[in-house]
């Protein structure tokens, strides 16, 4: 097994391990870490094919991604937080009213 399929391997576990997260637990913040877990799979993917071919042009998507998640802590925190603030419960499920 050579590098490349070793990091392919890895990244979809990283991916898979996410996935599972968020489905499996009701953590608002456990699931908002998972999401990043998911996000680094893809991540590591795109770097492992890019080793691959030798083309930078995954570097973009991969540049992509991390704004992303950076967006995606930036506004999803201080979200988590305000429904903590206003019930005292981290659980997703004890947010009946956000549901449409």
């Amino acid at each position: 097994m050579d590098k490349v399929q070793l990091l392919v391997a890895l990244a979809a576990a990283l991916f898979a391990l996410g996935l599972l997260g968020v489905i499996v637990r009701r953590n608002a913040l456990v699931m908002l870490m998972c999401m990043e877990l998911m996000l680094n799979g893809v991540n590591l993917s795109l770097v492992s094919f890019m080793q691959q071919t030798g083309e930078a042009s995954a570097a973009v998507l991969v540049f992509l991604i991390f704004v992303v998640a950076a967006a995606e802590i930036a506004i999803g925190i201080p979200i988590v937080l305000l429904l903590v603030r206003r019930k005292r419960v981290l659980d997703l499920d004890a947010y009946s009213d956000l549901r449409g």
